[in-house]
């Protein structure tokens, strides 16, 4: 199994600390995000790691080379000519994901308890195309479920702005995670091209095909990509 690191992100909320390196070389408590992230995917046995990236991504190649990769192999989805986006990096990076097995995506700003092994094992008993890690937490945006865990649409709780993809009673809001394991399927699917969110390509795709949130309940989730929750979560761990 391949993971894929989401590392390209120009990190304009993390501010100052990305001034002068990419946000995945911001250091929490002596460890950068990106080695912090490498370890949690390597918590699955993955054959390889790919980091895609954009925003002073000799940075992270240099910073790599030097960690010897942490031991892990590591192939680097170049963006520096363009930032693509989270669905834009996915298509970029079809080749180097390959069409073999399902694979683990994982945002490099943040910080997670979640048990992987579960996570691919509700994957795994699901017929699903992708699966994503969800959470009960406040949030403005939502990601909308049905009550077999589907996909059915979306919502921005603080413009009111709603989009569905399907139909159905007993709808519950979650929060999304920025984990996910994904199937190679998915790429004959995508008709996006350029810079394009998943989101956006899930909702789409939601319509004909199965797209499962799985609920953690694991004790800790944290989006790193504030000053403030950065500084929140040095005192967490």
């Amino acid at each position: 199994m391949k993971a894929f690191i989401l590392a390209a992100g120009l990190g304009t909320r993390l501010y100052p600390f990305t001034s002068d390196r990419p946000k995945a070389l911001v250091e929490l408590k002596g460890k950068t995000l990106l080695e912090r992230a490498i370890r949690k995917v390597s918590e699955l046995e993955v054959s390889e790691i790919i980091v895609n990236i954009h925003h002073f991504g000799d940075q992270i190649i240099n910073y790599l080379k030097e960690n010897r990769n942490f031991g892990f192999p590591v192939t680097i989805s170049d963006e520096r000519d363009q930032l693509l986006d989270t669905g834009g990096a996915l298509l970029k990076a079809k080749r180097l994901l390959g069409d073999k097995e399902p694979f683990l995506l994982y945002n490099v700003d943040v910080l997670s308890s979640v048990n992987l092994s579960e996570l691919l094992n509700f994957h795994n008993n699901n017929s699903g195309l992708a699966t994503l890690s969800v959470r009960t937490r406040q949030t403005d945006r939502y990601l909308i479920f049905n009550s077999e865990m589907l996909l059915a649409g979306w919502r921005n709780k603080k413009t009111g702005e709603e989009k569905f993809s399907r139909t159905g009673t007993d709808l519950k809001d979650f929060a999304n995670s920025g984990i996910q394991i994904i199937r190679p399927e998915i790429f004959p699917l995508i008709t996006e091209s350029g810079k394009f969110s998943l989101i956006q390509l899930y909702l789409r795709l939601a319509k004909t095909e199965e797209i499962y949130g799985y609920l953690d309940a694991s004790d800790l989730w944290m989006d790193l990509g504030k000053p403030d929750q950065l500084k929140k979560a040095g005192k967490i761990i």
